[in-house]
């Protein structure tokens, strides 16, 4: 435990790294804040299932149309100034829907809108950043690092939802927009506090250096490649995020119960996240890694057989089992992903990981939205945890070397 504390601490002394995970923390912040308001207003406005996956949909089509591209763009170009840029226009698109909400006769069209914008955002920021977070440490603390990365991000999952519930009951999303639009200006504010990070030079005659070299280098690599789909398909599939206000609706807890319905998932991976900072890198951690999905898909379907007989207590209780597998998923595919990528290829590697985790969740909002539609809501959701369990079984099936995998900090 006093290991784990030590190399944290080690982490922490970093300042570009430090001034780093404060941005993420507070952007983390607001983008959850912004992703509770807009779902509640949206389904406010249409009542409709559809609606709400429309908005996961949307953000993941533009996501993954650009992000190889701004991987390829994070490695040629100064990463420091994409992320400046990425989150200006983050700000603008929430300053957007703010004012949205202030006026009369609004159409959710113009939310898809600016949520299209901000997906266009997103596909720049993500590979700028991870490639800025994963050059700014020492290569024997991946593994610390990455889970401070999960921590930052839960805690701000956790605190970012319940918070923008409250506000929203209180004072109405005008005013929410306002808090959101401040935060992603203090998140800024750290970004520009971190030096620099320019391109680094690939090899000579290197065969990576190419812009479809990223795709081509995951899809070589069965480690990443596996670790990569096992955790797409099982949120993909499983999680039920999007449909979250319609168990809201049903157990007649408003705004404010479903800010903590988005956030007890983040509260599992928090509780989680501690205990594997206070315990040595895992040691068979492929092995973990498929029993982590295994049980994500369990604690799904017993979220929806409480959200069937309207359990509150028992449905917060099974999205909070949800996120502690997740963080264990999150945790060691992020060291994997730090560990086999070379510098010069972190962008475009971390673009190919944006377009299978990064747009997972909008596309398995997307999917929650459009098989709620069809087959009903608790039916859609016990689809959705079945199919998490064969992912499973089907990347055991062809990933055997990431099944094999050891300990990460050895690799």
């Amino acid at each position: 435990m006093l290991e784990g504390f030590a190399d944290a601490l080690a982490v922490l002394r970093i300042r570009d790294y430090r001034n780093f995970l404060f941005a993420r923390f507070l952007a983390t912040l607001a983008t959850q804040m912004q992703a509770l308001i807009v779902s509640w207003q949206v389904y406010q406005l249409t009542k409709d299932a559809l609606a709400l996956g429309i908005i996961g949909g949307v953000e993941a089509a533009v996501f993954i149309s650009f992000v190889t591209w701004a991987g390829h763009v994070a490695d040629r170009g100064e990463k420091r100034r994409i992320i400046l840029i990425s989150q200006g226009l983050l700000f603008l698109c929430t300053a957007g829907l703010g004012f949205l909400s202030y006026q009369s006769g609004k159409t959710v069209y113009w939310i898809y809108g600016l949520i299209a914008l901000t997906g266009l955002g997103r596909s720049f920021l993500w590979p700028a950043s991870f490639a800025y977070s994963e050059m700014s440490v020492p290569r024997e603390i991946y593994g610390r690092a990455a889970t401070l990365n999960s921590t930052a991000w839960e805690i701000g999952s956790v605190v970012g939802p319940a918070i923008g519930g409250i506000i929203y009951a209180w004072k109405g999303p005008g005013f929410a927009y306002g808090l959101v639009a401040a935060l992603t200006l203090l998140a800024l504010g750290f970004s520009t506090a971190i030096s620099p990070r320019p391109a680094v030079a690939a090899p000579p005659k290197d065969p990576t250096s190419g812009f479809w070299s990223g795709v081509r280098f995951v899809f070589s690599n069965q480690i990443l490649l596996g670790a990569m789909s096992l955790d797409m398909f099982a949120v993909l599939f499983g999680g039920a995020y999007a449909v979250l206000p319609i168990f809201a609706d049903r157990m007649g807890v408003g705004a404010q119960g479903l800010g903590w319905l988005r956030a007890a998932p983040s509260l599992g991976a928090i509780a989680m996240a501690i205990i594997i900072a206070s315990r040595p890198p895992f040691q068979r951690a492929g092995r973990t890694l498929f029993m982590a999905v295994a049980f994500f898909g369990i604690f799904t379907l017993a979220f929806a057989i409480s959200g069937y007989y309207k359990w509150y207590g028992w449905t917060l209780a099974a999205l909070a089992l949800t996120g502690m597998a997740d963080n264990v998923s999150v945790v060691i595919r992020a060291s994997a992903v730090q560990a086999h990528t070379p510098n010069h290829m972190r962008g475009r590697v971390s673009s190919v990981n944006g377009i299978f985790i990064g747009s997972s969740n909008e596309l398995g909002a997307f999917e929650s939205g459009l098989a709620a539609k069809c087959m009903g809501l608790i039916p859609s959701v016990l689809f959705g945890g079945c199919m998490t369990l064969l992912t499973v079984a089907f990347v055991a099936w062809k990933a055997p070397q990431l099944r094999k995998l050891t300990a990460i900090h050895k690799t």
